[in-house]
């Protein structure tokens, strides 16, 4: 049974005041961590039972399996880990570096981790992993005879770009959590009480069997909306039997076919990896760019992002916020949004954008009047042609339903 989840994710929640700064903080985490808050819906309580070719372990509840992963004390690992994406969207070509360089500017360094790391957001990609506690990890992505490295250790992050020789630092990236950060559950057993009660009847949690992953025996958390109109059909999370790390993530649409994310060690061990895989110096030659240079690049639009999208871009987009009211709840939870304003046409779009426009959107119309659907396997999108925006990971006819019901 190929059930598939990942520690965590390779480059967690981004901080900072700054744009430029906000996105490069991103390479504090680069290193996957437990997923007990992918597992914060509901729970149901169903043995694991092992299946056929499977290894057979002590049976487990899934309240038991999430305390497992809470009460997850691995610090040190090091390992090789695949990622596919497959999002269901046309080929971008030359489109996705154009969007990148918008924040970026000219010049930017493609060592840059705010560019770089989007890349694992389609196709497949292999990536070696280490980690040594919270203050030094280690990706490595490997695209046949290049390589790109991200290290972080202690105060420094360094990323390294050997197709291109260029480096990018950045400093001071150490620091604590947030002042106000609220506190999470002091044992395993108080999160999963806290899994349990935030549940409600909006998903299904339960044990599907066992797997062998990376050679290591594996539990598989099975996670399914009980709601009618996600286009979530279920998240699957294998977590090792032994130590309660998450091995593979595996997170499947209604639409079927290849899953959106199917991520996941072929090989680990928990072993501290050597301080010398988190040393880092610039080869010589390389270019190096200093992650604060590259903060104040970003702040200023490229010199013809004005030509392209008018003058009037921040007056008429920046107050996205102030219009946003959230519908429903749990898996079906759709976020609207009036712009106050017309839906830009299609024609009038730069002509890259117009390509990408017209082959994953469709026109709808209901009792709301008529718009586009952008659509993707995970999450779709409605724009009206009255400027009101319906997001979220839900169907057509739920985004639709959604629209009608606010005339």
């Amino acid at each position: 049974m190929a059930a598939n989840e990942v520690p965590g994710g390779t480059a967690g929640e981004i901080r900072g005041e700054a744009r430029g700064e906000t996105r490069r903080r991103a390479s504090r985490y680069v290193v996957p961590v437990a997923v007990a808050g992918v597992a914060a819906a509901t729970i149901g309580l169903v043995p694991a039972l092992a299946a056929s070719g499977d290894p057979d372990l002590p049976e487990i509840t899934a309240q038991q399996l999430i305390e497992k992963i809470a009460g997850s004390e691995t610090q040190t690992l090091s390992g090789t880990f695949k990622v596919s994406t497959d999002l269901g969207l046309p080929a971008l070509g030359g489109l996705a570096s154009g969007l990148g360089s918008l924040g970026g500017g000219a010049g930017s360094s493609t060592a840059d981790p705010s560019q770089k790391l989007t890349e694992l957001a389609s196709g497949t990609h292999t990536l070696r992993l280490a980690a040594d506690g919270p203050e030094r990890q280690r990706l490595t992505l490997l695209d046949g005879s290049d390589e790109y490295s991200l290290i972080h250790n202690g105060d420094d992050v360094w990323a390294y770009d050997s197709k291109s020789n260029e480096v990018f630092h950045e400093k001071g990236a150490a620091e604590g959590p947030e002042a106000g950060q609220k506190e999470l559950p002091a044992t395993p057993k108080e999160l999963a009480d806290e899994v349990l009660k935030a549940a409600g009847d909006t998903t299904s949690i339960t044990v599907d069997g066992t797997a062998k992953v990376a050679g290591r025996d594996a539990y598989q958390l099975l996670i399914k909306p009980k709601q009618a109109g996600s286009t979530v059909a279920s998240v699957k999370i294998a977590v090792d039997a032994a130590n309660g790390t998450p091995l593979k993530f595996t997170l499947s649409s209604v639409e079927g076919g290849k899953p959106v994310v199917d991520a996941g060690f072929t090989k680990v061990d928990f072993a501290r990896p050597d301080a010398s895989v988190f040393a880092f110096e610039a080869p010589k030659g390389a270019k190096v760019t200093e992650g604060a240079e590259e903060a104040r690049k970003s702040e200023k639009l490229p010199e013809d992002f004005e030509k392209e999208f008018g003058k009037d871009f921040e007056k008429e987009f920046g107050g996205f916020g102030k219009g946003l009211n959230v519908i429903g709840e749990g898996w079906t939870t759709i976020a609207r949004l009036d712009t106050g304003a017309p839906a830009p046409k299609t024609d009038e779009a730069p002509k890259e954008i117009q390509g990408l426009l017209d082959s994953f959107g469709d026109e709808v119309t209901g009792k709301f009047g008529s718009g586009t659907l952008f659509k993707t396997k995970l999450v779709n999108a409605l724009l009206t042609d009255d400027g009101k925006v319906y997001v979220g990971a839900v169907t057509k006819d739920a985004l639709v339903d959604a629209a009608n019901a606010g005339k």
